[in-house]
């Protein structure tokens, strides 16, 4: 039973009344015989807002993300990553598992890593060493707490990895987010990236489905993936109704769960024991930790659920809060001041 209050994950959205008619209005045919003109009006609304010559719309983020690798690797070549990265530790080594391929992580606590840090990764050509083959960057961090990489740094990224011969990749999960965080356009976090998608299930609020882009031979392999893979759909557009009403409706309102997270963080801010991070909370995502506290977490979230509040539990003294569009200002008011309660009940009693 879904609680009435879950900050687990911004995946917890459910599609809207008006989503859900949209949805039923969908003019659809056979994707795969390119016969599906909702699914079509997704992809080129995608490419269009990533500065990409085509796009490819699939089931999953995870898919995006190993399709994407499947084309520009092969077996033996290596992936640079930030050591946070949702593909290196959250996806089931998919790259290794399907494409052969390893990933050299870069040590980065809020996910950005600087174009000396690449430039220190990449391997120099030997017959005995792997070759550095993708750079994959994610706009924004999760692990990192949701922190938006500045144009800048995106830019420097690649122009470094293109200029050594690497294909440069986003996963762009939450590149909307970062994108009304920052005031710049999804095409500007992109330039220069010969790969990136993004994610249809989170903080748009649909029930399913991502959008991988690039040139129009980068989308022509990844059809190919999305065969083998066991990805191809027919009456897709019932699907990509739902991501162009996203579009059309959610976007602009991410801000309101950024400010939902900053209070959230603001009302457990000055609790013995407890650390907010990011301090500078930039989009969706709030962590606490508890390594100073005796208050175990998993505790912490028996006590929330009592309450018809969910938090994600990362470890004993670690909890996840994001913000999402099915949770609203008095929501987050409420789960605050209740979490603080609790942890403070706790600590009392530890």
């Amino acid at each position: 039973m879904t609680p009435a209050i879950d900050l687990i994950s911004d995946t917890s959205t459910r599609p809207s009344a008006e989503m859900l008619a949209a949805m039923s209005r969908a003019p659809v045919g056979d994707e795969q015989l390119g016969e599906d003109p909702t699914t079509q009006a997704l992809q080129d609304r995608v490419a269009e807002l990533l500065g990409m010559e085509a796009a490819l719309f699939l089931p999953s983020g995870t898919m995006c993300n190993l399709i994407a690798f499947l084309v520009h690797c092969r077996s033996g070549d290596e992936i640079i990553t930030a050591d946070t990265a949702h593909v290196f530790g959250s996806e089931g080594a998919g790259a290794s598992a399907f494409a052969g391929a390893q990933f050299r992580p870069i040590p980065s606590p809020d996910g950005i890593f600087s174009g000396l840090q690449l430039e220190a990764a990449i391997r120099a050509p030997r017959y005995r060493s792997p070759r550095s083959r993708v750079v994959s960057v994610e706009q924004t961090s999760n692990r990192g707490g949701g922190s938006v990489w500045p144009l800048t740094s995106l830019w420097e990224i690649a122009t470094v990895g293109q200029g050594h011969g690497l294909a440069v990749h986003m996963d762009g999960a939450r590149l909307p987010n970062a994108a009304v965080a920052s005031g710049h356009a999804m095409a500007e976090h992109t330039r220069g990236f010969d790969s990136a998608w993004i994610d249809l299930s989170k903080g748009l609020g649909c029930p399913v489905g991502g959008v991988l882009a690039g040139s129009a031979a980068f989308i022509e392999e990844a059809w190919y993936w999305k065969h083998r893979l066991g990805g191809a759909m027919r009456q897709s557009g019932v699907l990509a109704a739902a991501g162009l009403y996203a579009l059309e409706n959610n976007l602009e309102r991410l801000a309101e769960d950024h400010h939902n997270a900053r209070l959230f963080g603001s009302l457990l801010a000055g609790i013995d024991g407890l650390t907010v991070f990011p301090e500078n909370i930039e989009t969706n995502i709030v962590f606490l930790d508890l390594t100073e506290s005796a208050v175990d977490a998993h505790e912490v979230s028996k006590h929330l659920a009592a309450e018809g509040i969910r938090l994600g539990v990362e470890g004993s003294r670690r909890m996840r809060a994001v913000t999402h569009l099915d949770v609203s200002r008095a929501d987050v008011e409420r789960a605050g001041t209740v979490l603080a309660r609790i942890l403070r009940d706790q600590a009392a009693a530890a």
